[in-house]
């Protein structure tokens, strides 16, 4: 019997461990923000994988955004050395998950199991993808105990806000040097039989617009911000959205509507401050002096920053032609470049022809509309060799009753198992 076939077999004998594991981290509720039971996460996947043999990191980002004795950041590295020089190949999987929400017919962190699937916040996005590559490391050691190389499994802080307090940081300390890591897999549910080479480019800014306080009964005498961001509310709609509507991508982004340039308006404020919860009285009459909005930009590998940034402007500046005492700013909040991996990478090349293997058809290749951690391996990491691969319906994510199906996990812990056994194994017999 040969590896591939032994191996299969292995991750099929683990099905009630990989629900049980996946219900385990569900059960842990690591709501981001603010950042709770990060600690509580990484102790109970160092103890699993220390007692496989691995050796476990556990490491703080100290100084990180959002990091506090509160609410530290900690993150987890397990690494498990083979007995002959080779390459490593490194799953990591974010622990941290959104807040529930309403709309749930069961416990959002129960990890309930019905009809094939298991249920709660994070089980597609992403702790059902984490448990599979746990599983398939396993049954990897299992199967290959003399294997090439080493295999690490990362669980890390804050993806979901960023991903600055966990993959960001260990970037920044070498963790994803291409000396020292040659192969990234990132299991977020882009569905198992495809591989997502990478996500677009996001440029968050915040935009105010300027006038003058006054007293209500006489807005005469001020100069009300609110009306002047109408204005470029109004100059958005008929100029900035249909340009973005008319730029398109040759990348193979999914859903087909994030194949253009969009943009989103986050939020939106004018006035005074919202009052506390507790607070019963009315507001005071004054024209608001201030109104600010946030957009979410999402750019093409087509578009350049500059050209991005230089479209607001531009919006701006035409409102301000128009309207007397317009005055404004625009704020960076945070920039992310477009990624994309070449298809003939290794990894991209192994994923490929393992999941032709356990699927007995080709995968599609795709690219995501939101960003995700390989940003950071890609920019601070300088490592290019990384894809997302795991198990789930993208869909799902953030979702009431989000789910991941049991069967998707399996196939996708063979698709791990398989690319492990295929990159460090070189001499194996299939």
């Amino acid at each position: 019997m040969g590896n591939d076939t032994r191996l299969i077999a292995a991750i099929e004998a683990r099905e009630d461990d990989l629900v049980a594991l996946t219900q385990d981290l569900i059960r842990i509720p690591t709501l981001n923000p603010p950042g709770r039971n990060y600690l509580e996460i990484c102790e109970m996947l160092a103890a699993r994988l220390a007692g496989s043999g691995f050796a476990v990191e556990m490491i703080r980002a100290h100084g990180a955004p959002a990091d506090s004795d509160l609410y530290p950041r900690w993150n987890l590295v397990a690494r498990r050395e083979g007995g002959r020089p080779g390459d490593c190949v490194h799953f990591n999987s974010h622990h941290d998950v959104v807040e529930a929400g309403h709309g749930w017919s069961v416990d959002p962190f129960g990890g309930a199991l019905r009809d094939g699937r298991v249920y709660g916040r994070g089980a597609c996005d992403m702790k059902g993808g984490l448990a599979a590559s746990i599983i398939a490391a396993e049954a990897f050691l299992e199967v290959c105990p003399e294997f090439a190389g080493a295999i690490e499994i990362s669980a890390t802080a804050d993806e979901e806000s960023g991903g600055y307090g966990g993959v960001a940081w260990l970037a920044e300390r070498g963790y994803f040097d291409p000396a020292r890591v040659q192969h990234v897999i990132i299991p977020e549910p882009l569905n198992k039989d495809r591989i997502c080479l990478g996500h677009r480019g996001v440029w968050w800014a915040e935009i105010e617009t300027q006038g003058r306080i006054a007293h209500g009964s006489m807005p005469f005498l001020g100069d009300c911000a609110v009306r002047h961001m109408g204005a470029v509310l109004a100059e958005m709609e008929a100029t900035l959205f249909p340009l973005l509507a008319g730029k398109r991508t040759t990348m193979p982004v999914v859903p087909e509507g994030a194949k253009q340039s969009t943009l989103n308006i986050n939020a939106i404020h004018g006035g005074e401050p919202v009052q506390d919860a507790d607070y019963t009285g009315l507001p005071a009459p004054c024209v608001p002096d201030r109104c600010r909005i946030t957009i979410d930009r999402r750019f093409l590998i087509e578009e350049d920053i500059t050209e991005v940034k230089a479209e607001i402007t531009a919006m701006m500046e035409r409102v301000r032609a128009r309207r007397p005492g317009f005055a404004y700013e625009v704020r960076d909040l945070f920039e992310v470049q477009p990624v994309m991996t070449e298809r003939d990478a290794p990894i991209v090349k192994t994923v490929a022809a393992a999941i032709e293997r356990v699927l007995h058809r080709q995968a599609d290749f795709v690219v995501s509309p939101g960003t995700y951690d390989q940003k950071h391996i890609d920019r601070i990491g300088r490592l290019k060799n990384c894809i997302a691969y795991g198990p789930g319906i993208l869909d799902l994510a953030h979702q009431p009753d989000e789910w991941v199906g049991v069967r998707d996990m399996v196939d996708s812990a063979k698709v791990m198992a398989l690319t492990l056994a295929e990159l460090l194994v070189p001499d194996r017999v299939s």
